[in-house]
């Protein structure tokens, strides 16, 4: 069997070497653009930093080591320029040389990768990308010199390019269309990112547009000029389909190569995985594309299995990613709450606010969690995560109770792993479950911090159960203070009619929401608590403060 293999790193090598371990005499040929196959691309921000000091260590194998240990024929610096379906030949350019060759095929898998956007904007020819080890090696030289930069775009690799230029020394402004980084973030959970961004030197410029880039400075739609001696694009990617098109092959209105459940594409000996495809949701069910590494290496090895004959089908995404901001972790899985009130779907949410482990235990960093719940059937339809510590574990937990089909109650029953130096009794995980289950069987109701604002206007009293020094060091406008330990003998100062109750970060609400039901009233509790209604409504959020 002949078997081409169009682009390397997570998909393409993932299917090249599984591919020789299911079939060792099927010859198999890798065609990579650029001068590295095997590459750690989620590392080149880091070597652009400094932090990966040794370009070499970014080099995971070569052509000759791939040849020596798993006989694939791996040529680099070599295009595939056409894919002739009718003869089953793959026509390949040789860059150094312009000779053109054919290669047979019996399959052919697409792993092209997608291309970063290029905003029609004069002057953005001299904005630099980050896409290969080519691209790391300029961004690196024009780095040396480069005392201003200026970023186009907030999303993942944009904030990691912010945090590894500043550390070169490097005055970064991030400029972002949307009024937010990281979109993909709700608003109340991307506030402590803006304040951290903030805090170590970096310049944020939400909400603007670049309309040109000139020789030393990106000018905004404002008439601002931002200095900047180095420029980067980093609005974003699309699929790389330019083979496919030219080939006929079917894309989707996302503008990805549409695949079937085992990854073929129209044509049934060409298969295609990673950022160049269009995947299917798991909430929805809707095409979706999402540009990650671990579903590229994902498909690669599973494509793989098909081109070997064997019984393998694809699943469906969460978009699961983390990104490291300056020592601060931002991780999300499955739909944002923007997303689910956009397609009209009901939910319910929790935000909480616990420690990365026991907090008796020296280094207990906090962090804020948001879970987002099917109101009708319990699912878990999401969750958001920001702290210093411990977010990825906990992100990674409810990423595969989504996958397995676990309620948001059930979280609560997980056994987890517990020391003070790594969790605590009750896990931030199994803490979410608890306030989850409350709310599915009626024993509390919360009020979220959005909707406050309408609760007071129609009539609820807010009632501030924290201690009187937190009172006095910032308060919710108009809210009457009980301290939750004075609650029971003082509800006769309580108004008549609906109450919402808030603490810190809803812990002693609930407690106190609690005592007032008992006692006839009808209560919310304001859910996250006063530190959530801080970063929703655009306050400093205290959450990072040393």
């Amino acid at each position: 069997m002949e078997h081409i293999i169009i682009g390397g790193v997570a998909g393409g090598m993932s299917a090249a070497t599984r591919l020789r371990r299911l079939d060792e005499d099927a010859h198999i040929t890798v065609v990579e653009r650029s001068g590295h196959v095997s590459f750690a691309n989620c590392g080149l921000p880091y070597h652009v930093g400094g932090v990966i000091e040794d370009r070499g260590s970014l080099l995971l194998q070569t052509p000759a080591s791939l040849g020596r240990r798993f006989g694939l024929d791996v040529r680099v610096g070599t295009e595939a320029v056409q894919i002739d379906r009718e003869r089953r030949v793959v026509v390949v350019r040789e860059l150094a040389t312009d000779t053109v060759s054919g290669l047979p095929y019996d399959h052919v898998l697409l792993s092209p990768g997608a291309r970063p956007v290029r905003p029609p904007i004069p002057g953005i020819e001299r904005a630099l990308s980050l896409r290969d080890i080519e691209d790391t090696d300029a961004l690196v030289a024009a780095s040396t010199p480069a005392r201003t930069a200026a970023i186009i775009g907030g999303g993942f690799i944009g904030l990691e390019l912010a945090e590894n230029l500043t550390r070169r020394g490097i005055a970064v402004t991030v400029v972002e269309a949307a009024d937010q980084v990281m979109t993909p973030l709700d608003p109340e959970m991307v506030a402590p990112v803006h304040d951290h961004l903030r805090a170590s030197g970096v310049v944020l410029r939400l909400g603007a547009s670049v309309t040109a880039v000139g020789p030393d400075t990106v000018t905004l739609a404002t008439g601002e000029h931002v200095p900047a001696d180095l420029v980067v694009s980093a609005v974003g990617v699309r699929p790389d389909t330019r083979l496919a098109d030219d080939a006929g092959l079917e894309t989707g209105r996302l503008g990805g190569i549409l695949v079937d459940s085992r990854f073929r594409t129209s044509d049934p000996r060409i298969l295609a995985v990673g950022d160049a495809v269009e995947k299917r949701d798991a909430l929805d069910g809707e095409q979706v594309l999402v540009p990650l590494a671990n579903t590229a290496n994902r498909q690669g090895r599973m494509a793989a299995d098909v081109m070997a004959g064997l019984p393998a089908h694809d699943r469906p995404v969460l978009g699961t990613a983390i990104v490291g901001v300056f020592g601060l972790q931002v991780a999300t899985t499955g739909w944002s709450e923007k997303r689910l009130v956009a397609a009209g779907r009901p939910h319910r949410v929790v935000h909480t606010h616990p420690a990365s482990h026991a907090t008796y235990y020296p280094g207990a960093e906090g962090m804020s969690l948001k879970l987002l719940v099917d109101r009708d059937t319990d699912a878990i339809l999401g969750a958001q995560g920001v702290g210093r510590e411990g977010v990825d574990k906990r992100i990674d937990v409810i990423a595969t109770a989504m996958t397995g089909g676990l309620t948001a109650s059930a979280l609560a029953d997980l056994e987890l792993a517990y020391a003070p130096a790594f969790a605590s009794a009750k896990d931030p995980v199994n803490m979410l479950g608890y306030v989850a289950d409350n709310l599915r069987t009626g024993v509390s109701r919360s009020v979220q911090w959005h909707e406050l604002a309408d609760a007071v206007a129609d009539g609820a009293v807010l009632v501030d159960v924290r201690t009187h020094e937190e009172h006095e060091s910032g308060a919710i406008p108009g809210a009457v203070l009980i301290p939750v330990d004075e609650l029971r003998g003082r509800l006769d100062e309580i108004p008549p009619g609906p109450v919402v109750v808030h603490c810190a970060v809803g812990q002693r609400g609930h407690t106190a929401a609690r005592v007032l039901a008992h006692a006839g009233r009808e209560v919310r509790n304001l859910d996250g608590g006063y530190r959530t209604w801080l970063a929703g409504t655009g306050l400093r959020h205290p959450v990072l403060a040393h």
